[in-house]
Formats: structure tokens, C-alpha cells, sequence
């Protein structure tokens, strides 16, 4: 208690830091509180709603069941990881241990994965509606949705794990050239390993905007409402189904389960992939 006593008047002590103190902590209590709410307010309107016809394994619209659209989202997510994160870690480790600095080429790598970063998801639907759908004649599938979605969180991806790779810190380079390591050895065993946790703060982040697409898939992975065989089949995912749902305005109440149920999933996704960042952080630090 005395420790706060003594921050307290330490910023008592200057007018604009008392205020900047005030500011900073009103804004994470309103960020706390709006999660919160959004948070109580979904499982109150759809726990209730929770029902074993919601979970069936073939959907009908009596059941409106999810089933198939949860299945659809996990393999929806597996392809685009797949396609999206070797592809963004290996561009990063090009942009940060490869490339010279002052480098042009390197300049408009980043200014191009800036703005893919901004463009609004429908401009990537109708691209891969137009470009993996109709000329390539992929069709209304999963695979022409990871394509897109791959896309989408290939910027994600670059520029969190390019932050993670220059977090690494110098000295962790230079001894491993001092042992005679090489330079691919020394990405790969030394330095890649110490940036896990900051990549895989860019996977969660993607995989979060994955789960939570609707409009690009919508143009390209299609609306049919069952489990996707093969790649080449059409099927939606959680958050396509609970527009499905909310769009009709019949099944609100299914609607509000879906979104538990996608809560959920997002959490589980986020604990998974801190605990294994901690698991291979320890797993290095024990070496």
C-alpha cells in the first residue's frame, strides 16, 4: 500500500503526469469494461441456447445445427496457416537477417504489406472470387477461401514475426558466429527459437481473423451448410453460419449459441498457443 502512497504523490508532484496517470488508466478501465460487457452479453443471450440439436452432425432448419460449420472452420484455419505462415516467416527472416539496409527493394516489400494490411476484406472476396474461383476454376470451395484468407493474414504475419526477429537481441547472433555457427544454422537454431513467442502472437492474431471472416469467404468458400469432404468443397464456417442465421432473422437464439461456441474456440485457440510458447521458451532455457 505504501508503494502506491509513494507513486501517488510522486505524480501528485507534476500536474501533467497526474492527468496523463488519470488517462491512461480511465482508458484501460473503459477497454476492460466494454470487453467485459461484450463478453457477459453473449453468453447471457446464447448459453441458454445451448442445446444438443445445435451440435448435430447433419444440419437441417429445424436444428440449425453448427456442427458442420465448426468443422468447416478448423480445417478452414489448418489450410490457411498452412499456405500463410511459412510464406510470412520466411519473408521476414528475408526482410531482417538477409536483405542490407537501405535497401529499395526491401522498401517496397514493406509499403506493400502495409496496405494489403488496409484493404477492407470484401475487396479480398471479390478478388478471390474473380481470380480462385472463376479463373482458376477452383469453385465455391475451402481451398479457394485459404487462398484468400491466406492473403489476407500474410502481412499479419510478416510484420509480427519481423518485430519478433529484431526483438532478438545481437549478441545472441555474434556468439553464435563466434562458435562457428553459420548463418542459416544461426537463424534457424539460435534465433528463431528465441522470437517463437512473438510469432506466435501474429499466428493467434491471424487465426482470430480468420475465425471472425464472413464476407471473403462468403464469395469464395460459399454458404452450403455441411461438412466439406475434400478442399474442393464448399462449406461454411462459424462465423459465416451465425450471419446465415442472424440474416434471416428466424434464429436469433442459435444465432447467439453460435457465438458462444466461437468465443470459446477463440479462447481456446489463444491459451493453446501461449502455452506452447511457454513450453518451447522453457524447453530453450533448460538447454
Amino acid at each position: 500500500m505504501s508503494k502506491w502512497k509513494n507513486k501517488l504523490r510522486s505524480y501528485m508532484k507534476t500536474p501533467a503526469s497526474f492527468i496523463a496517470m488519470l488517462f491512461i488508466m480511465l482508458s484501460a478501465l473503459i477497454t476492460f469494461a466494454i470487453l467485459l460487457f461484450l463478453i457477459a452479453y453473449i453468453l447471457v443471450k446464447g448459453i441458454p441456447h445451448l442445446t444438443t440439436d445445435l451440435f448435430a452432425m447433419k444440419y437441417t432448419s429445424e436444428n440449425g445445427s453448427l456442427m458442420p460449420a465448426l468443422i468447416n472452420t478448423l480445417l478452414m484455419t489448418a489450410f490457411s496457416l498452412i499456405i500463410a505462415v511459412p510464406l510470412g516467416i520466411f519473408s521476414a527472416i528475408f526482410l531482417v537477417e538477409y536483405s542490407g539496409k537501405g535497401n529499395k527493394f526491401v522498401e517496397i516489400i514493406r509499403i506493400t504489406t502495409e496496405t494489403l494490411s488496409g484493404i477492407p476484406s470484401i475487396v479480398y472476396g471479390l478478388f478471390g472470387m474473380l481470380f480462385f474461383v472463376s479463373t482458376l476454376k477452383m469453385g465455391y470451395s475451402l481451398l479457394s477461401g485459404a487462398f484468400t484468407l491466406s492473403i489476407m493474414i500474410l502481412p499479419l504475419i510478416m510484420r509480427t514475426t519481423e518485430e519478433a526477429l529484431k526483438s532478438v537481441p545481437d549478441t545472441y547472433r555474434e556468439g553464435s558466429f563466434g562458435l562457428g555457427a553459420g548463418k542459416l544454422r544461426t537463424v534457424f537454431r539460435v534465433v528463431l527459437p528465441s522470437a517463437v513467442p512473438g510469432i506466435l502472437a501474429g499466428v493467434i492474431l491471424a487465426v482470430g481473423r480468420i475465425v471472425g471472416e464472413t464476407a471473403a469467404l462468403i464469395y469464395t468458400a460459399g454458404t452450403v451448410p455441411e461438412v466439406a469432404v475434400n478442399p474442393m468443397d464448399s462449406g461454411r464456417t462459424l462465423a459465416v453460419h451465425m450471419y446465415n442465421l442472424s440474416n434471416e432473422g428466424l434464429f436469433m437464439d442459435k444465432a447467439y449459441a453460435t457465438a458462444v461456441v466461437l468465443l470459446v474456440m477463440v479462447v481456446g485457440i489463444n491459451w493453446l498457443s501461449g502455452f506452447i510458447a511457454k513450453k518451447i521458451t522453457k524447453g530453450k532455457d533448460n538447454e
